[in-house]
Parts: C-alpha cells; sequence; structure tokens
C-alpha cells in the first residue's frame, strides 16, 4: 500500500511539509509505503473548462506542459492521498486550487477515478482561516467519492516561519493519530478488498 502527500505550499520543506512528514511517520510504523510531492517550483495552471477531458476519456487532462499529469498519474495509482496546504487568505494555495479543479474534472470524467481512495487534508496555518481550507480540501475529497478519516482535532499546525509548528505540540499529535487512523482504514479496506477477491476466486 502507499501514501501520497502532496504539498502546495509555494515554500519547499516548510511548515506544511513538515507536518505531512509527521503523518507519515506513523504510516511508515505501518509498513506503508510514501511518497512526498512538493509543487514549489512547478508550475500548474488553472483549468481552461476546455471539457476535452470528457471528450478523450483518457485518464488525463489536455493541457500537457506543466506538472499536473504526473500528480494526477501518482493521484491514481496510491491507494491513499494526503492534500496539504498553507493557508493563503482563507483558502488554499492558488497550485493546490489548480490541482483540485482539474485533477477533479479529470476523474469526474473517467468514472470518478479516485473513488474510494482514502483522502486526508493537512493545513499549515500562522493564525485563523485554517478551516476553511480544510472544507476545500474534504469538498473534493468528498466529491471524489473519497474515504476521509479523522483525528482528535481538526488537521491543522500553526507556524509561521519556516519549522515553527514544531512547536505546536497539539497540531503534531493531531497529525500522529492522523496518521495512525489513516493505516488502520487502509489496511481494512485492503483486508476487505483482498476477501472480496478470494470469494470472487
Amino acid at each position: 500500500m502507499k501514501v501520497i502527500g502532496i504539498n502546495g505550499s509555494a515554500r519547499k520543506d516548510g511548515n506544511t511539509a513538515i507536518l505531512v512528514k509527521y503523518v507519515f511517520e506513523e504510516l511508515r510504523k505501518a509498513g506503508i509505503e510514501t511518497e512526498l510531492i512538493q509543487l514549489a517550483g512547478h508550475d500548474i495552471r488553472g483549468c481552461k473548462a476546455c471539457y476535452k477531458c470528457f471528450e478523450k476519456l483518457d485518464g488525463r487532462c489536455a493541457m500537457s506542459k506543466d506538472y499536473l499529469n504526473t500528480c494526477l498519474d501518482k493521484m491514481k495509482s496510491a491507494d491513499g492521498i494526503i492534500l496539504a496546504s498553507p493557508t493563503y487568505f482563507t483558502d488554499v494555495s492558488a497550485e493546490m486550487k489548480a490541482l483540485i479543479d482539474r485533477a477533479g474534472l479529470v476523474a469526474k470524467a473517467n468514472g470518478d477515478l479516485l473513488r474510494r481512495k482514502v483522502g486526508a487534508g493537512v493545513v499549515a496555518v500562522r493564525r485563523a482561516g485554517s478551516t476553511h481550507v480544510f472544507d476545500t480540501l474534504n469538498h473534493f475529497f468528498f466529491i471524489s467519492q473519497m474515504i476521509v478519516p479523522g483525528s482528535s482535532y481538526w488537521n491543522m499546525g500553526f507556524g509561521l516561519e519556516k519549522g515553527e509548528v514544531e512547536k505546536d505540540e497539539e497540531g503534531i499529535q493531531t497529525m500522529r493519530l492522523l496518521g495512525q487512523n489513516m493505516a488502520w482504514l487502509l489496511k481494512r479496506i485492503h483486508a476487505d478488498e483482498s476477501c472480496a477477491r478470494s470469494d470472487e476466486s
């Protein structure tokens, strides 16, 4: 099993990535492979509403010259997906919003490609606005028919300068518990799918 984390921050290895790494630690303890994808330094443009994904039905976005299809391929092959974003004016980063809009539309056009994968949002925030970011990420998971685990609090960590989230003990504990719950859910789903395949054979 594999979980990918997509860090939508323009700052590589900053607070958002740090929070994801705490989730990853718990997943790896459970024997689940992880991979962090950082959008910093990559170009992802917004959706052009060309709807060619509904014409071609090839599981890819027609805008092929940026980083979106690379991310989408990894999302399709993963068992679990973490979308992580800093808080920009009470919402996700522009790069994360572009990924949500385009990956979401391609997934819908191709029979809900992300259906029944496990999804979790992670938010870095200085002070306020994080719950709206969290809502945006969860709305993507739910409309994509994904399964979302919970934690002991909303999945956010507080800090402005790089590394400041390390001081947020509750935020770190929230991430650790999220990783544990995500691992538990992935293993239950995998076990059910294995049983179903055995019954079919």
